[in-house]
Order: structure tokens, then sequence, then C-alpha cells
């Protein structure tokens, strides 16, 4: 099959689309670079994925004209392409002109195609508000500008599959960590301090977080998994993640047991709209994708503590 992937240079993206390529299918990867973290590891990660034959195409869906680059023969799209996390230095309008408006520009390519691919729209627990502990029929209760706009860009995927434009699908998910993963995101942050003796910003509070530690493997595994359950996902959402629980706390004390060091923190302020527990009810991967995350945390944080050794 012929898929695009938007946000391919990015942590689960990449990861996507080498599994996908690694699969036989034809991938596309679409991605802006922007800056928000250091675009040379966006960069690397494209020519990792270009040499496994992924075709990378810097391609920004809020400003480039999407219909007239548009791949032809398109079986799928997965999209990743987001603003990222709750960052203090992301204003609002960053995450409504790439989270929102960008998904509603490529939505309506795909209206204007006479076969549209099926869209698998890659969404996030942040949706469910401070504590994620629910299944998919709760009712969202955001609480930052990321998840906000998060769920009005799955809601309008969602819109597009009701009204018959598409069929797609949206998947919800939860703290994934990994090799790869983002320079500002928790496990990446911890390894760089641990090994190189830097001060690690631990936000008050935040060691009681708990939260459903995801390895970025076993999500790819849920993700492809639409493939072979397109027709019985088609304008569902759904949960991916682990349905084991562990503390923020946990999570350090690992990382300083395989690095064999304790790590210096410092503390800040509470960070707003973080959320206080996720923990994936994942009844519906189940029973729709077969999906089983089997991945413990220690296990995962050992690749992940390999792969950063190999950046220096």
């Amino acid at each position: 099959m012929k898929i695009l992937i938007t946000g391919t240079a990015g942590f689960i993206g990449s990861h996507t689309a080498e599994r996908l390529q690694a699969m036989g299918h034809q991938v596309i990867g679409w991605d802006n670079f922007s800056n928000y973290y250091d675009v040379a590891l966006k960069e690397h990660t494209a020519k990792t994925l270009e040499n496994k034959g992924v075709v990378m195409q810097r391609v920004d869906l809020f400003h480039d004209d999407l219909a007239s680059i548009w791949p032809e023969d398109l079986d799928y799209v997965f999209h990743f392409a987001a603003q990222p996390g709750i960052s203090a230095s992301s204003s609002f309008t960053s995450y409504l002109e790439n989270n929102f408006i960008a998904t509603q520009r490529l939505l309506s390519v795909l209206e204007q195609l006479e076969q549209p691919p099926y869209m698998v729209n890659i969404a996030t627990s942040s949706v469910y508000g401070l504590v994620a502990t629910k299944d998919e029929f709760a009712a969202p209760e955001p609480a930052s500008w990321y998840g906000v706009t998060k769920l009005a860009a799955e809601q309008l995927v969602l819109a597009y599959v009701r009204r018959g434009f598409i069929q797609g699908t949206s998947l919800r998910l939860y703290s994934v960590y990994g090799p790869r993963e983002r320079p500002d995101k928790l496990y990446t942050r911890l390894i760089d301090c641990g090994l190189n003796q830097k001060e690690f910003s631990l936000y008050q509070g935040s060691e009681q977080h708990r939260r459903s530690f995801t390895y970025v493997g076993d999500i790819v595994d849920g993700i492809v998994s639409v493939l072979n359950a397109a027709n019985a996902c088609n304008g569902e959402i759904i949960n991916l993640g682990s349905d084991v629980e562990h503390s923020t706390g946990e999570g350090i004390q690992t990382v300083e047991r395989l690095l064999g060091t304790e790590i210096n923190k410092q503390i800040m302020p509470p960070r707003p709209g973080d959320q206080d527990r996720t923990m994936a009810v994942i009844d519906k991967a189940k029973r729709l994708l077969d999906y089983s995350p089997k991945t413990s945390l220690e296990e995962g944080l050992k690749a992940q503590i390999a792969w950063f050794k190999t950046l220096s």
C-alpha cells in the first residue's frame, strides 16, 4: 500500500514510518522540521528513514499548497504532525494553527479526491483532562491548549467521517517513551542529566503523578494494526497505551538505577495543565486491534538509554 505520514521526522511518526516501510509498504513522509527542538535531530532521523527507503519531503501543513503536491493513489494517511506538549513557550495561536487548522487543510484536500485515503488521526490522552483514566465514551475535559486543540482536530476528522467524505479513526496515545523521544520529554531529559551531570528540573508535585508509560514499539504495534481492521475502526476513537501505571518518581528511580547514579534535581513551580494521572483503558483496542502492550518500563528505558548513548 501507499501511505503518507505527516510529522514523520518526529518521535512516534518516525518509528511508524520505519515499521510500515519494513512491512513492505511505500511510505512518503512529510515534516516541516519546526524548531520546537533541535532541527539537527530531526534531520538525522529523516536521513535514517531515507536510508531505509522512506521518501522524505519538507512540507508545512499550515502554509503550503497541499493540493499541488498531493501524492497520487494514496491508501492511508497517518496524521502525527502537531504542535506538541504542554509548553509555556508555545502560544495558543501556534497550537491552533498547527493542531487544528493544519488538520482542516489536510482534510480539505481529502474531501476533493474521488477516492480519498483512509485517515488515521493521532490524538492524545490529554483530551481527557487532568485525570485520564476513562474509556472512550467519557466526556473530554482538556485542561491545556494542547489538549483543547487536539480534541478539536480529532472531532473535525470524525465530522468528515460522519458526513461520509472520508473513512478514518482517531487513536488517543498515552505517555509514550523510548528511543528518539523528544529532548523536552521526561526520560530523555533524565537520561541526559544522569549521563552528563546536569541538573534536572522537576515540577513540584510531579513525582506523585501516575502515568501509563508506554514503550514506543508497543504503541506502533497498535497504530499499524489499523491496517488489518480499518472497517471495524471506521468512525471510532481508540485508546492506545499501557494499562500498567507507574509514578513519575518510580520512573526517575528506574533511570537512576540503570545509570548507577543519583540525578541532581531542581524543584520548579507546578506546570499548569499537567495531568495528575493517566491510566489507559484499552478494552476497545484489545477487541478491535488485538492490542497487547508487553514492554516493561525497565526494558523500554534500557533501550532508550542505549539509543541516547549513540547520540554523543
